[in-house]
């Protein structure tokens, strides 16, 4: 008889997907919520996933080379800090509005997943890791691969 424990990997390679699909969707339903000024009970906590998932998603996609530990404590506390200073420099000239908050954070946030999209688009290698084998195998096949 088969169970559920048969086939952990294809439970664990098919849920990050699904999970970052889920936190875009409660992202965007909150954006749109408050760009449109409705009021909704679901409007404030859709919002506050947004103004600490997407940063904290942008940071951690621009260090995709530091350990998972790491790159989550930084994530979260850049995530913090994004919406500080968001929040200080739209309240300083008195301008602070819930739309130009949100604005500034997407634009931030949009910032920091092209410069993640930008470093693997010109290390190819990064983005397969099958690209990664074929390298090292022309490179010792060229002769350039000393042991």
């Amino acid at each position: 008889m088969q169970n559920f424990r048969d086939k952990p990997t294809a439970v664990r390679t098919d849920l990050l997907p699904v999970l970052a699909g889920i936190a875009v969707a409660i992202s965007g339903v909150g954006v749109a919520l408050a760009l449109a000024d409705v009021q909704s009970p679901l409007r404030a906590p859709f919002i506050l996933f947004f103004l600490f998932a997407g940063p904290a998603c942008g940071i951690a996609a621009a260090l995709s080379r530091a350990a998972p530990a790491a790159r989550a404590a930084t994530a979260a506390a850049g995530a913090l800090v994004i919406d500080l200073l968001v929040a200080q420099t739209r309240s300083s000239p008195h301008t602070l509005t819930v739309g130009g908050g949100i604005i500034a954070v997407a634009a931030i946030t949009a910032l920091l997943f092209l410069r993640a999209l930008g470093r693997r688009m010109r290390k190819p290698e990064l983005i397969n890791p099958a690209d990664r084998l074929t390298k090292g195998i022309k490179k010792i096949r060229s002769g350039r691969f000393h042991t």
